[in-house]
């Protein structure tokens, strides 16, 4: 079934709406969250809270790329999970996200700055080629690993790492050059 068809089934409160969710989009949420989370329980549990989400966000939302949109709430409710999973065994960073803390400010307490930054990333994003944009928003959005990355773009794990490492040094570079301060 077509996406806008299942956001209209959606925008008509039609519970059918979710099952074609499930079946269009079920397999790629359960790999986000266990991408995330290590555990088909939690995995589950998060993909079902994003089918509640999505229910209560449509309407008013309508979302125009509608697996972006879906596969964003399945990470944050992931990542939520995981904080609350290791909240008293590492304060609840994900080794992952930590590998960007050298290039990526902390901007919990302005919305502004969220936006100028959100802006900045975008335009980086843009910027960067295919593949190397593909590498990183697996490691970074989905939370894949590098064996997984490797894999799938048909590069070595060394060559996904030091283009990893490559990237958030252009990133951090692109940020302060947008005044974004590290």
């Amino acid at each position: 079934m077509e996406d806008m068809t299942i956001l209209d089934l959606y925008w008509k409160r039609d519970e059918d709406a979710i099952s074609q969710t499930e079946k269009k989009y079920g397999r790629y949420c359960h790999s986000i969250a266990y991408n995330i989370l290590f555990s088909d329980e939690d995995a589950e549990e998060c993909v079902n809270d994003t089918y509640l989400k999505v229910w209560n966000s449509i309407p008013p939302e309508r979302p125009r790329i509608f697996k972006s949109f879906i596969g964003r709430i399945t990470r944050n409710l992931a990542l939520d999970r995981y904080d609350y999973n290791t909240a008293e065994k590492r304060g609840g960073t994900s080794v992952i996200l930590s590998e960007l803390d050298e290039c990526i400010p902390d901007t919990s307490e302005d919305s502004a700055d969220d936006l100028a930054l959100s802006a900045a990333i975008n335009s980086f994003l843009a910027s960067l080629s295919q593949r190397t944009r593909t590498v990183f928003m697996q490691r970074y959005f989905y939370a894949c690993s590098v064996k997984q990355i490797s894999e799938s773009v048909g590069m070595t794990e060394v060559n996904v790492k030091v283009t990893l490492l490559r990237t958030r040094a252009k990133l951090r570079a692109h940020l302060e050059k947008e005044g974004i301060s590290i």
